[in-house]
């Protein structure tokens, strides 16, 4: 029987749908054999016994899925990501991997329902070599799975293929034609659904991450030359405009020291956007702005976000901000599920 996330729709053939999409479903370890064939990935609740059961203090995580769970059902997600559809990689046999947040090639899945996760830090043995930054770094990436989990999807089968035509407030034709645009590589701003809805979940990830943090005196290191300053604060939401992760990286060198310089693209080009944006439109209200995303991204409605961003900047404004050239269809409002 096909499993569906909680927001998950099939129009048109349901039932062929269906079973395309249980073809998908059936083994998420194959995804993690394909994508990483040098890491040992166990779920998640495995995992956690291996740490623990070598001296880590696991509790962090935990209070994190507590706070992310009572966090996540006043946006209107009530079931969380299954802790078994989550892989985390350890135990790497290619020398010198290095792990965390934005090794390559992981996060959720959305055709697999399964999310992919590396332990944080140097990959090669079975526990962190930092528990306390791992612990913080897997809290931010479940957090962060588990809205992209959680957010609405319309699927249909074109030609035997199952076409994602709806993620959260964002549309695709069955063509490929998406109703927002891509945004310009040196772009300091967004007018890309997905940057918001990115942004959005990782926002939201870091801050109950910043929390988990306080809440057990979780501190990173004190130099800017190892990768564990960096990490911290990107886990926590802290980077700043100080030097780039770019020229960090270089100093660091190898795995650790690309991993340093993936995390700046990732702030440039994602949260250092969707903060932008959010000065742009949120009208001296960011929170409620970002809250009104995460809910419109999750239940696939995005009248109330309209109509507030429509009192606000004038009638339209979604549709003026976001629609790209060429894009003919029904406004959001209208074509909502």
């Amino acid at each position: 029987m096909i499993r569906l996330a909680p927001h998950e729709t099939l129009v048109g053939d349901c039932a062929a749908v269906a079973d395309a999409l249980a073809e998908w479903r059936t083994d998420p370890t194959t995804l993690a054999a394909t994508a990483h064939p040098d890491h040992v990935f166990r779920p998640l609740p495995e995992r956690l016994e291996r740490w623990k059961a070598a001296g880590v203090h696991v509790s962090p995580f935990h209070s994190g899925l507590y706070l992310a769970r009572n966090r996540y059902s006043e946006l209107g997600l009530r079931h969380m990501l299954p802790l078994d559809r989550v892989l985390v990689g350890a135990e790497s046999t290619r020398p010198g991997a290095f792990g965390g947040f934005h090794h390559r090639d992981q996060g959720y899945r959305h055709l697999q329902m399964a999310a992919l996760i590396t332990m944080y830090g140097p990959v090669q043995q079975d526990a962190p070599a930092d528990p306390g930054l791992a612990m913080l770094d897997l809290v931010r990436a479940y957090a962060h799975d588990c809205l992209h989990y959680g957010s609405a999807r319309r699927y249909v089968l074109v030609g035997g293929e199952v076409v994602r035509t709806q993620y959260g407030i964002n549309w695709r034709q069955p063509g490929g034609r998406t109703y927002s645009s891509s945004d310009p590589q040196d772009a300091t701003h967004t007018r890309n659904l997905g940057v918001v809805m990115e942004g959005a979940c990782d926002r939201e990830a870091r801050r109950l991450t910043r929390q988990v943090a306080n809440l057990y005196n979780i501190t990173g290191p004190d130099s800017p030359d190892t990768p564990g300053w960096w990490a911290y604060r990107d886990v926590t939401g802290q980077l700043d405009d100080g030097e780039p992760a770019a020229v960090a990286g270089d100093r660091i060198g190898g795995e650790a020291g690309s991993y340093v310089a993936s995390m700046g693209r990732y702030q440039a080009g994602v949260n250092a956007r969707y903060e932008v944006w959010l000065d742009e439109f949120g009208a001296g209200e960011p929170e409620r702005l970002h809250d009104l995303v995460l809910t419109a991204t999750i239940g696939g409605d995005s009248s109330i976000l309209c109509h507030w961003l429509d009192s606000r900047h004038g009638p339209g404004t979604f549709s003026r901000v976001f629609q790209a050239g060429g894009y003919l269809a029904a406004p959001p409002r209208e074509a909502a599920i």
